[in-house]
């Protein structure tokens, strides 16, 4: 049986059905896509979607706040993303007498629209290939290896400089296919958006931890901002002189009805993939990694979800917190949920069995005879030094949070040191600072809280990078009390207190506290140890994939190759539809109104509503958003999507906008690693609903009105 299941495996890999849901295509190449999308149902052509002469379609698409995507819906700058990617706004603007996470909040005019200072929004000029002349120095044998990479550094500076020369635009050049490509991004970056509406929690994120990474979903996940400019349309820091852009297209609504079957388009820019990583690799991260962080993950949420419950304030000060910690949690458990069910582990086994045995049976691809061997030993020898990176990524920046504060004062210290001496009125300005920062941080700190979490943490880092199973010889319960007794990080009081006297006494103070004893002593250890550790391993292992890839597409090049995610612009398609992700399990494409109302009877408070969404339930107050009489929430689609795509506007055959992508199913998480076009499924909200949530709903139709609207 084992070896009829190798065999399957391996007349698939060789003879691969294409599915056009599988990938992420990078937009300036759309135009070798376009027939088959248009075999699939769509009406645009390449040009409409990509096109640097002309306004285009990714003109409406924005890279928000660099971690989630947004697009542009009218010609007064008004800017759609999901309510997860703007929550940090969202809760600092909020108060115990203004709580816009549990209420909404909604901008009447221009003028109540709230700036965000630090938010930018950013739209993609062009993306250029130039691996060309990147490549040209690098495969030029007559220089050493440091000559190649100062030469390479000269060449990405000139062509930079070269493209954004007398104008406003930023550009960066990022490598693809671990250095095998190169494409240059040019950029306009803008920095005055704000915050114009949200629903409340109950809509927002109505499901909560319950329902997040879960089919079906019921979750209104929208926001609203707006991009702001100056007089002459360009990007402009925040002033009350600026004015809503006018961009170069934004994207209409689809009021049409939706069917299973439909083509849908996602247009985003996802985060991260990792679809070339070999099977030791892929075995240590279902095995060991994964679920050492959800370990780290679940004493943090066990302290603030108990917190949470007790306190409307604590409430408000870690709900965006919370998010970010459980986000990553649960996907993670779907993950290694879904690459178990896979058995992804032995597809990959098999798929280097099939490119070594390919690279075997020709003497001009010599070259990639041993890469896969080289991995997996590469892996069994120094994927330690990866682990340790990860729980101190999961101490030193998820866990507590008084680290973050002594990162600010460090940061301060350091500046003044290369510095020197400056006049008083600049030592003020920079103390000054430090007071804001340390005012914005205690107004969201709980010190028990943190306490608690640094007290778990800090045992299970230990045990984790120590592999120790006994005694520690740490007393953990003494560290703790007399760090958040003494340390001036972990009070408000004692912290304003210190800086107070700086200028005077410098930081010499610091040697005796514990707080920040112990985080230098750890830290110190991670700065010098483990992370160079964990970038030679990296840089190693980029060097074999890049000769493992670039193979890939010389010994395969019928199969459907695209390059991993990295948080640039990508486009997906697919289609409307539902799944059958295990045996017996039938999941339907869409989901209403009335599925709000029998999770809210079932009495789990993640499923909370206002007494406004029961009334309009009650009366059918539909207006004109509903569909054959029912209410559409969300639906499901088989597009290719990762973390980065949430906010990515879900686009029809005819260009309409139908819905705003948020999430991905639980048995989907595992995309990241291994796309399966029968399990995987991207969540979307509809636009219908997020429409009549701000017009029905909350009595904003005056931002309804600013929206092109298509019906036939």
């Amino acid at each position: 049986m084992k070896s009829t299941l190798n065999i399957l495996l391996f007349i698939l890999i060789l003879n691969p059905i294409v599915r056009a849901d599988e990938g992420m295509i990078i937009p300036s190449l759309i135009a070798a896509f376009e027939s088959d999308m248009k075999a699939k149902g769509m009406k645009l052509s390449a040009k409409d979607i990509y096109d640097i002469n002309n306004s285009s379609m990714k003109d409406a698409i924005l890279h928000f706040g660099g971690g989630c995507t947004s697009e542009l819906v009218s010609e007064k700058g008004l800017l759609l993303t999901n309510h997860h990617c703007g929550y940090s706004q969202i809760q600092s603007h909020s108060s115990l007498e203004n709580n816009y996470i549990k209420n909404g909040y909604w901008a009447k005019n221009l003028s109540e629209e709230l700036p965000n200072p630090g938010l930018t929004a950013t739209r993609i000029v062009r993306i250029e290939d130039v691996t060309l002349q990147v490549l040209e120095v690098l495969n030029n044998s007559d220089y050493s290896p440091k000559e190649k990479d100062s030469i390479r550094k000269a060449v990405i500076k000139r062509l930079i400089e070269t493209a954004t020369k007398e104008t406003h635009y930023e550009a960066k050049i990022k490598a693809f296919n671990f250095g095998n490509n190169y494409y240059m991004i040019v950029k306009e970056v803008f920095k005055d958006v704000r915050f114009v509406g949200t629903p409340p929690n109950s809509i927002g994120k109505f499901g909560g931890d319950t329902d997040n990474w879960v089919w079906p979903r019921h979750t209104g996940d929208f926001s609203v901002f707006r991009v702001y400019a100056s007089k002459d349309n360009k990007p402009a820091d925040y002033s009350t002189e600026n004015i809503p852009y006018k961009p170069l297209h934004f994207l209409p609504i689809s009021f049409k009805n939706r069917k299973e079957g439909d083509f849908t388009m996602v247009y985003g820019f996802p985060g991260r993939t990792e679809q070339h990583v070999v099977s030791s690799y892929l075995k240590f991260i279902i095995e060991k990694e994964r679920p050492s962080r959800i370990r780290m993950r679940d004493l943090s949420l066990d302290v603030i979800n108990t917190e949470m419950k007790n306190s409307e304030l604590v409430k408000i000060q870690y709900a965006s917190k919370q998010a970010r910690i459980s986000n990553a949690w649960k996907k993670w458990i779907g993950q290694i949920d879904g690459l178990k069910r896979m058995n992804a582990v032995d597809v990959k086994k098999a798929q280097e069995s099939a490119y070594t045995k390919k690279a075997n049976s020709n003497p001009k691809w010599n070259n990639y005879k041993n890469v896969v061997k080289e991995m997996n030993s590469l892996v069994e020898k120094e994927v330690i030094n990866e682990f340790n990176y990860s729980m101190a990524i999961e101490y030193f920046y998820v866990g507590p949070e008084f680290f973050k504060l002594i990162r600010s004062l460090d940061s301060y210290i350091e500046n003044s040191k290369k510095n020197g001496e400056k006049n008083k009125d600049s030592q003020n300005e920079e103390i000054k600072k430090l007071e804001q920062t340390a005012n914005a941080h205690f107004k969201n700190y709980n010190c028990s809280i943190d306490k608690g979490i640094f007290r778990k943490q800090f045992e299970e880092y230990v045990k984790q990078v120590t592999n120790s199973e006994g005694n520690l010889e740490i007393d953990f319960d003494a560290s703790t009390n007399e760090i958040f007794s003494k340390s001036i990080f972990t009070s408000k009081k004692r912290f304003l207190s210190f800086i107070g006297q700086l200028q005077k006494k410098g930081p010499k103070k610091l040697k005796k506290d514990p707080g920040y004893i112990h985080y230098k002593s750890y830290y110190k250890i991670f700065l010098e140890t483990v992370y160079p550790s964990y970038q030679l391993f990296k840089v190693k292992m980029d060097q074999l994939l890049k000769t493992y890839v670039k193979g890939k597409y010389e010994m395969f090049p019928d199969k459907n190759h695209w390059p991993d995610a990295n948080s640039t612009m990508r486009i997906s398609y697919g289609q409307l539809e539902g799944s059958r992700p295990a045996d017996g399990m039938k999941y339907t494409e869409h989901t209403t109104l009335d599925g709000i109302i029998a999770k809210y009877n079932s009495g789990n408070p993640d499923f909370a509503l206002l007494p406004r969404m029961l009334e309009l339930h009650k009366n059918k107050e539909y207006g004109d958003y509903a569909q054959d009489g029912s209410l559409w929430v969300c639906f499901t689609g088989s597009n290719h999507t990762t973390g980065g795509n949430s906010g990515s506007p879900v686009i029809d055959a005819q260009g309409g906008l139908m819905g705003l992508n948020f999430d991905r199913s639980w048995e989907s998480t595992m995309s990241d690693f291994m796309f399966n076009p029968n399990r995987c499924r991207n969540i979307v909200v509809d636009i219908r609903y997020v429409l009549w949530v701000m017009d029905i709903y909350s009595g904003a139709s005056h931002l309804v009105d600013e929206m092109k609207l298509i019906r036939n």
